[in-house]
C-alpha cells in the first residue's frame, strides 16, 4: 500500500483504539493487519467508509465511523487469510454499498414442465426426506437461498467450491464460512436430475426450489407457494463480497433497510423475511455482544431468557435454537419472541425499534405472516437473475463449466 493509505489506515486504528479495545488487538494489533493488500481494493474500502461517515447526521456520526472502519480493517486482515469466523462477522460493520437492482429477466412458472417434466417433484422428494431425517437442514436450505441471492444474485454462486483460480468463493467469506448447510442436498438433486434432464435444470433454479419446498415442510405444509424459474447459473464467485451484501446479526433497523433495499426489497419484506429465524441454530460466537445483559438496554433479552441462553452456551454447546419454543416448525412464533425480548440478534432486537414494530404485531395476527413471506420469498427469487448472455447450466453445481 502507498504511503498515504497507510497513514490513513493508522488513523482508523487510533479510532478503534480509543472505542474498543478488544477490536483493535484483534485487528490493527496483528500481523495480518500488517499484510500488503492490494491498492484496489484498499481505496474502495477508504472510499465506502468516506460515503458512510458524511452520509450519516449528527446523531449517529460516531456509530457509522466505527462501522466504516471495520469493513476497512476486516478487509485488511481477511486479505492475509487470518479471518475466523462462526456466523461470522467482524465487529462492527459497515453500510452496505450503494445500488439499483437491476431489472431481472423474466422467470416463469412450471418452466421445465416441456423440457424436464417432473423437475420440480424430483427436488421436492430430496427434500422432504432429508427434512424427515434432519429438520435442521431444512432451515439451512432457505438460509442458503437467502445468502445465494443477496451475493451476486439468484445465482448458485454460493455452491462454488474454491479453485486454483478462485481460492476464495463466497463458502468461504466471514459470513458463511463454516456455517452454511445444505449443499450435499443441493448435490443430490443435481445428480438426480442430470440423469433424468442432462444439462438442462440450473443450480440456481435448484437452491430456490429447495428454499420454497423447505418451507413448505418445516411449516407443516402450511406454507406453499409456486417459484418461477428460468435462472442460470453465475461464473463469479467471491469471499470479499459477501461482507459487502449479507446482512450481520448486530444490525440495527437503519443498517438492514439499506441493505435490503440495495437488493430491491421493501421495509416490510425485510421483517417479513426476518421471521426465517423462528427455525434453525445459531453459534453462540453471533449474538455475543448480546451478553451478559445490559438491564440498561431497552431491547436487551430479558433476565429470564439471557440466563438460560448463557447457560446453554456455557455448558459446552457452542449452538442455541434461534427459537426456543417451536424450534423446529416454521411459523408466526419469532414475532412474539421479538415482543418479548426473547431473540437473539440484536438484528432481531431491533424489530421493535417504533420504524418496524408495528410490522411485527401485523405478522402476528393469523395467515397474515405467511401470506407475506410467501410473497417475499418469490420477489426474493427475483434478485440479480442471470441470463443465457452472462450464465450458464452448470453441470456441477461445485464448479463452472
Amino acid at each position: 500500500m502507498s504511503h498515504r493509505e497507510a497513514e490513513k489506515a493508522e488513523e482508523w486504528c487510533v479510532v478503534a483504539k480509543e472505542h474498543d479495545q478488544v477490536y483493535y488487538d484483534l485487528t490493527c494489533n496483528t500481523p495480518s493487519y500488517r499484510h500488503p493488500t492490494s491498492i484496489v481494493s484498499l481505496r474502495h474500502s477508504l472510499e465506502l467508509a468516506s460515503v458512510v461517515v458524511f452520509q450519516s447526521n449528527e446523531r449517529t456520526m460516531a456509530s457509522h465511523k466505527l462501522a466504516a472502519l471495520a469493513l476497512l480493517l476486516a478487509l485488511l486482515g481477511c486479505v492475509a487469510h487470518t479471518c475466523q469466523a462462526s456466523y461470522g462477522y467482524p465487529y462492527p460493520l459497515s453500510a452496505p454499498r450503494k445500488s439499483t437492482p437491476p431489472s431481472a429477466p423474466a422467470l416463469s412458472y412450471a418452466y421445465y414442465y416441456k423440457t424436464c417434466k417432473g423437475a420440480e417433484k424430483i427436488v421436492r422428494d430430496v427434500v422432504q426426506a432429508e427434512i424427515k431425517r434432519n429438520r435442521g437442514i431444512g432451515a439451512g436450505l432457505i438460509r442458503l437461498f437467502f445468502h445465494d441471492c443477496f451475493v451476486q444474485g439468484c445465482d448458485a454462486s454460493v455452491l462454488l467450491d474454491k479453485t486454483q483460480a478462485n481460492e476464495q468463493t463466497e463458502k468461504f467469506g466471514l459470513p458463511n464460512i463454516g456455517s452454511l448447510r445444505g449443499f450435499e442436498v443441493i448435490d443430490k438433486i443435481k445428480t438426480k436430475l442430470e440423469a433424468k434432464c442432462k444439462g438442462v435444470v440450473s443450480c440456481a433454479d435448484i437452491v430456490a426450489y429447495a428454499g420454497r419446498d423447505a418451507t413448505y415442510f418445516l411449516s407443516n405444509k402450511k406454507v406453499y407457494f409456486e417459484m418461477p424459474a428460468g435462472r442460470y447459473d453465475g461464473r463469479v464467485s467471491s469471499a470479499n463480497e459477501t461482507l459487502f451484501n449479507l446482512p450481520p446479526p448486530f444490525a440495527d433497523v437503519a443498517l438492514l433497510e439499506a441493505m435490503f433495499a440495495a437488493k430491491g426489497l421493501s421495509l416490510d419484506e425485510m421483517v417479513t423475511l426476518s421471521g426465517a429465524h423462528t427455525v434453525g441454530i445459531s453459534h453462540c460466537s453471533s449474538f455475543g455482544d448480546r451478553l451478559p445483559r445490559n438491564a440498561s438496554d431497552p431491547m436487551a433479552m430479558n433476565s429470564r431468557f439471557a440466563k438460560s441462553v448463557t447457560r446453554k452456551c456455557k455448558s459446552g454447546s457452542s449452538t442455541v435454537d434461534q427459537d426456543i419454543y417451536t424450534p423446529n416448525t416454521l411459523d408466526n412464533r419469532y414475532y412474539k419472541n421479538v415482543l418479548n425480548h426473547e431473540v437473539l440478534f440484536t438484528s432481531d432486537a431491533t424489530l421493535e425499534s417504533s420504524k418496524t414494530k408495528y410490522l411485527v404485531k401485523q405478522n402476528l395476527k393469523p395467515y397474515v405472516w405467511e401470506a407475506k413471506f410467501k410473497q417475499a420469498m418469490r420477489k426474493m427469487g427475483g434478485i440479480g437473475v442471470k441470463t443465457k448472455a452472462n450464465g450458464e447450466i452448470r453441470k456441477n453445481c461445485r464448479l463452472i463449466n
